[in-house]
Protein backbone atom coordinates (compact mmCIF):
# COMPACT_ATOMS: atom_id res chain seq x y z
CA UNK A 1 0.00 0.00 0.00
CA UNK A 2 2.14 2.98 -1.26
CA UNK A 3 1.44 5.81 0.98
CA UNK A 4 -0.33 4.46 3.75
CA UNK A 5 0.72 5.13 7.47
CA UNK A 6 0.58 2.09 10.15
CA UNK A 7 0.21 2.60 13.58
CA UNK A 8 1.44 -0.83 15.65
CA UNK A 9 0.66 -1.33 19.51
CA UNK A 10 3.33 -3.62 20.75
CA UNK A 11 1.75 -6.96 21.88
CA UNK A 12 2.73 -8.80 25.07
CA UNK A 13 0.77 -11.00 27.26
CA UNK A 14 -1.45 -9.70 30.22
CA UNK A 15 0.50 -10.80 33.03
CA UNK A 16 3.59 -9.46 31.52
CA UNK A 17 2.20 -5.74 30.70
CA UNK A 18 0.80 -5.78 34.14
CA UNK A 19 4.13 -7.18 35.82
CA UNK A 20 6.03 -4.68 33.45
CA UNK A 21 4.14 -1.96 34.42
CA UNK A 22 4.36 -2.69 38.72
CA UNK A 23 7.95 -2.93 38.00
CA UNK A 24 8.23 0.45 36.67
CA UNK A 25 6.00 1.99 38.92
CA UNK A 26 8.05 0.16 41.65
CA UNK A 27 11.47 1.47 40.80
CA UNK A 28 10.07 4.74 40.65
CA UNK A 29 9.00 4.40 43.65
CA UNK A 30 12.66 3.31 45.52
CA UNK A 31 13.51 6.09 43.16
CA UNK A 32 12.13 8.86 45.41
CA UNK A 33 12.88 11.69 42.75
CA UNK A 34 12.27 12.83 38.98
CA UNK A 35 14.66 10.59 36.84
CA UNK A 36 15.51 11.07 33.41
CA UNK A 37 14.27 8.54 30.68
CA UNK A 38 18.04 7.13 30.20
CA UNK A 39 18.43 6.55 34.13
CA UNK A 40 15.05 4.94 34.08
CA UNK A 41 15.68 2.87 31.31
CA UNK A 42 19.32 1.61 32.58
CA UNK A 43 17.75 0.64 35.96
CA UNK A 44 14.94 -1.03 34.75
CA UNK A 45 16.99 -3.45 32.13
CA UNK A 46 19.77 -3.47 35.01
CA UNK A 47 16.44 -6.11 36.68
CA UNK A 48 14.71 -7.04 33.84
CA UNK A 49 15.69 -7.53 30.13
CA UNK A 50 12.71 -5.74 28.72
CA UNK A 51 13.20 -4.64 25.04
CA UNK A 52 13.72 -0.89 24.35
CA UNK A 53 9.96 -0.54 22.55
CA UNK A 54 8.38 -2.23 25.00
CA UNK A 55 9.64 0.06 27.79
CA UNK A 56 8.84 3.06 26.28
CA UNK A 57 5.54 2.19 25.13
CA UNK A 58 4.68 0.89 28.69
CA UNK A 59 6.04 4.37 30.11
CA UNK A 60 3.49 6.41 27.59
CA UNK A 61 0.71 4.07 28.96
CA UNK A 62 1.57 4.67 32.46
CA UNK A 63 1.42 8.75 31.46
CA UNK A 64 -2.03 7.78 29.98
CA UNK A 65 -3.35 6.30 32.93
CA UNK A 66 -1.73 9.38 35.01
CA UNK A 67 0.36 6.89 37.22
CA UNK A 68 3.68 9.05 36.24
CA UNK A 69 3.92 12.27 34.52
CA UNK A 70 6.83 13.80 32.55
CA UNK A 71 8.15 16.93 31.45
CA UNK A 72 10.97 18.27 29.52
CA UNK A 73 14.21 19.89 31.33
CA UNK A 74 16.80 21.54 29.84
CA UNK A 75 18.22 18.36 27.99
CA UNK A 76 16.29 15.25 28.26
CA UNK A 77 12.89 14.02 29.34
CA UNK A 78 12.04 13.27 32.82
CA UNK A 79 10.04 10.71 34.32
CA UNK A 80 7.81 11.13 38.38
CA UNK A 81 5.60 8.92 39.76
CA UNK A 82 2.24 10.52 40.52
CA UNK A 83 0.00 9.77 43.76
CA UNK A 84 -1.82 7.67 41.62
CA UNK A 85 0.72 5.86 41.10
CA UNK A 86 1.69 5.40 44.01
CA UNK A 87 -1.74 3.73 44.99
CA UNK A 88 -2.03 1.45 41.86
CA UNK A 89 1.59 0.42 43.12
CA UNK A 90 0.17 -0.51 46.55
CA UNK A 91 -2.30 -2.56 44.60
CA UNK A 92 -0.49 -4.23 41.90
CA UNK A 93 2.87 -4.44 44.13
CA UNK A 94 2.47 -8.27 44.87
CA UNK A 95 2.09 -9.19 41.12
CA UNK A 96 5.89 -8.42 40.59
CA UNK A 97 7.59 -11.59 40.89
CA UNK A 98 9.32 -12.08 44.17
CA UNK A 99 12.99 -12.51 42.15
CA UNK A 100 12.83 -9.29 40.25
CA UNK A 101 12.13 -7.28 43.86
CA UNK A 102 14.98 -9.46 44.96
CA UNK A 103 17.49 -8.06 42.33
CA UNK A 104 15.72 -4.57 42.14
CA UNK A 105 16.23 -4.33 46.15
CA UNK A 106 19.77 -5.87 46.20
CA UNK A 107 21.29 -4.07 43.22
CA UNK A 108 19.38 -0.96 43.37
CA UNK A 109 21.90 1.82 45.54
CA UNK A 110 24.49 0.62 43.20
CA UNK A 111 23.39 0.33 39.94
CA UNK A 112 21.44 4.00 40.37
CA UNK A 113 24.76 5.22 41.89
CA UNK A 114 26.89 3.81 38.60
CA UNK A 115 24.19 5.29 36.33
CA UNK A 116 24.27 8.50 37.70
CA UNK A 117 27.77 8.58 37.89
CA UNK A 118 27.86 7.42 34.21
CA UNK A 119 25.52 10.47 33.33
CA UNK A 120 26.56 13.12 35.64
CA UNK A 121 30.00 13.94 33.56
CA UNK A 122 29.45 15.29 29.91
CA UNK A 123 31.42 16.63 27.04
CA UNK A 124 31.10 17.39 23.65
CA UNK A 125 32.94 19.05 21.04
CA UNK A 126 31.10 21.31 18.26
CA UNK A 127 33.08 23.04 15.30
CA UNK A 128 32.83 26.32 14.23
CA UNK A 129 34.88 26.28 11.46
CA UNK A 130 37.44 24.66 9.74
CA UNK A 131 40.27 24.70 12.73
CA UNK A 132 37.92 26.33 15.10
CA UNK A 133 36.08 24.15 17.80
CA UNK A 134 34.19 24.96 20.99
CA UNK A 135 34.44 22.21 23.94
CA UNK A 136 31.59 22.79 27.21
CA UNK A 137 32.05 19.85 29.86
CA UNK A 138 29.98 19.49 32.27
CA UNK A 139 28.67 17.69 35.68
CA UNK A 140 25.34 17.66 36.44
CA UNK A 141 23.86 16.48 39.75
CA UNK A 142 19.91 15.80 40.59
CA UNK A 143 19.31 17.11 36.87
CA UNK A 144 20.81 20.41 37.35
CA UNK A 145 23.95 21.92 35.75
CA UNK A 146 26.65 22.45 39.06
CA UNK A 147 29.27 22.86 36.82
CA UNK A 148 30.20 24.01 32.99
CA UNK A 149 33.23 24.94 31.38
CA UNK A 150 33.44 26.02 27.97
CA UNK A 151 36.58 26.69 25.94
CA UNK A 152 38.04 26.27 22.21
CA UNK A 153 40.79 24.11 20.81
CA UNK A 154 42.39 24.79 17.37
CA UNK A 155 41.89 21.47 16.10
CA UNK A 156 39.51 18.60 16.20
CA UNK A 157 42.29 16.17 17.85
CA UNK A 158 42.87 18.86 20.57
CA UNK A 159 39.03 19.05 20.74
CA UNK A 160 38.65 15.12 21.35
CA UNK A 161 41.69 15.38 23.53
CA UNK A 162 39.87 17.64 25.78
CA UNK A 163 36.71 15.60 25.86
CA UNK A 164 38.39 12.49 26.61
CA UNK A 165 40.68 13.58 29.35
CA UNK A 166 37.35 15.68 30.76
CA UNK A 167 35.39 12.39 30.76
CA UNK A 168 38.30 10.04 32.28
CA UNK A 169 39.69 12.63 34.49
CA UNK A 170 36.97 14.89 36.17
CA UNK A 171 36.86 13.91 39.25
CA UNK A 172 40.17 14.94 39.85
CA UNK A 173 40.48 17.76 37.26
CA UNK A 174 36.82 19.80 38.64
CA UNK A 175 38.61 19.96 42.38
CA UNK A 176 41.65 21.30 41.15
CA UNK A 177 39.21 24.00 38.89
CA UNK A 178 37.28 24.48 42.28
CA UNK A 179 40.95 24.99 44.78
CA UNK A 180 42.71 26.92 42.20
CA UNK A 181 39.60 29.52 41.47
CA UNK A 182 39.42 29.90 45.60
CA UNK A 183 42.92 29.81 46.13
CA UNK A 184 43.19 33.20 43.88
CA UNK A 185 40.51 35.07 45.75
CA UNK A 186 42.55 34.01 49.38
CA UNK A 187 45.46 34.98 47.86
CA UNK A 188 43.63 38.35 46.63
CA UNK A 189 42.45 39.23 49.75
CA UNK A 190 45.40 38.25 51.51
CA UNK A 191 47.09 40.92 49.10
CA UNK A 192 45.09 43.82 50.07
CA UNK A 193 45.07 43.10 53.38
CA UNK A 194 49.43 42.93 53.36
CA UNK A 195 49.36 39.53 54.74
CA UNK A 196 51.28 37.68 52.17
Amino acid sequence: MKGAVFFMKLAYDNDTLVENKALILYVLDKIGKPVSNTVLLKLITSINNMNYFYFQQFLLDLIETKYIICYQNEKETIYELTEEGKQALQLIKDLIPGYLKFKADNNFKENLRKIENELSVTADFIPNGENDYTVKCNITEDNKTIFEIETFAASREQAKAIVDNWLENSDSIYPRILEIITNFEEKKDKKQKGTL
